[in-house]
């Protein structure tokens, strides 16, 4: 997946949206075209109504346990992935704070491999597979650094936006622990859903949906799509 792609595409939005609509794996149906019905042509007995279709403005349906939005249906496996990445980016913001003025560069090859090495621990613990896992890291950590250096550029263009506290770099790092357990963990429970054809406009999706609850600017968007690259196994 480009890095910017999942968010303006519309072919892979239109797909995802004939997807969660079907609740089905392959293409929407097209529609049914009814022809007019004249008041001669008009069948004498009442004619039971098509099922009713909730109005646009009502939004997507309530989640039911055969729903395309419930946990267990692959738009519920993979809004997570986008979710947690989101969540991790967050702390990039942090992480730039900590490190701005310090001369702490940006790439931290040592911190990195600590947290490779300890989601893939994870992965095969929870029986996943741990190299998908690391791939999957590895867009994570450099999306992460998209933000931090994006922030630096920022900063030194216009000082009056540089973060005067500086966090504990120390809890931002247990901060970001926790986030990686749940993404592994999230990352375990949707194989089927990373593998399946229908990943990439899912996952556009749930990347279009968080990035509109948590009003990203332009930076935490590419950033966003960055970190989901290697989540669609079967691309």
């Amino acid at each position: 997946m480009h890095p910017t792609s999942s968010l303006r595409s519309a072919a892979a939005l239109a797909a995802a949206a004939a997807v969660l609509l079907t609740g089905t794996g392959g293409a929407a149906a097209a529609p049914t075209v009814r022809p007019a019905v004249t008041a001669a042509a008009r069948p004498a007995a009442p004619v039971p109504p098509a099922a009713a279709v909730p109005p646009a403005t009502l939004g997507p349906p309530a989640a039911t346990a055969h729903s395309p939005y419930s946990p267990d249906s692959p738009y519920g496996q993979l809004r997570p992935l986008a979710e947690l990445s989101a969540e991790r980016l967050a702390t990039g913001d942090l992480v730039a704070a900590a490190k701005w003025g310090t001369g702490s560069p940006v790439d931290d090859p040592a911190r990195e491999q600590e947290v490779l090495d300890a989601v893939a621990d994870q992965a095969r613990r929870q029986g996943a597979d741990p190299a998908a896992t690391v791939r999957v890291f590895r867009d994570q950590i450099e999306a992460n650094k998209v933000v931090q250096r994006g922030l630096y550029r920022r900063w030194g263009a216009n000082p009056a936006q540089a973060p005067t506290r500086r966090p504990d770099l120390q809890k931002v790092r247990k901060q970001i622990n926790r986030v990686n357990g749940a993404l592994v963990r999230a990352l375990a429970g949707s194989p089927r859903a990373r593998s399946a054809p229908y990943c990439a406009p899912l996952l556009t999706a749930a990347t279009v949906r968080v990035h509109q609850q948590r009003h990203l600017d332009t930076l935490h968007t590419a950033a966003l799509a960055r970190s989901l690259r290697s989540v669609c196994t079967g691309a």
